[in-house]
């Protein structure tokens, strides 16, 4: 058998692993995103609570790879007094099973995918505003 294909050792990326891949994703954002996108925590779990959940109808959560919680960009004020940060979550485990799905990706850039996509939020674009854009 070839080692190259043996992952009988293998383990599935942890929490800390997924968090190391989102922080260099976000470090490779081009200026000016990366700092537009500096006051925006990262939180890494395997799933959304079941709250976040209820909230977006979702009932599978393996279909929610993450989510932005916070006031965008688009909407604050210089008076506004935000009482929580902007958070951008990744959920490991339905992001683990997109990628084992698609296969045409690696983890890291997948990860990258998430999150541009999450903090696309941050800056105020919707869900079709993003999708339009990757298809540029």
């Amino acid at each position: 058998m070839n080692r190259l294909f043996d992952f009988t050792d293998a383990a599935a990326p942890s929490l800390d692993d997924f968090a190391t891949l989102a922080q260099a994703a976000l470090k490779a954002l081009p200026e000016p995103f990366r700092g537009l996108a500096g006051d925006v925590r990262m939180q890494v779990a395997d799933f959304a609570d079941e709250e976040i959940l209820q909230q977006l109808g979702i009932e599978d959560p393996f279909e929610l790879t993450g989510i932005y919680q916070g006031a965008p960009l688009s909407e604050r004020s210089v008076l506004d007094v935000s009482s929580l940060p902007s958070q951008v979550y990744l959920y490991r485990r339905p992001i683990l099973d997109e990628w084992a799905e698609r296969g045409d990706v690696t983890l890291g850039e997948l990860i990258a995918h998430v999150l541009v996509h999450e903090i696309g939020h941050h800056f105020g674009l919707s869900d079709d505003d993003i999708h339009a854009a990757e298809e540029d």
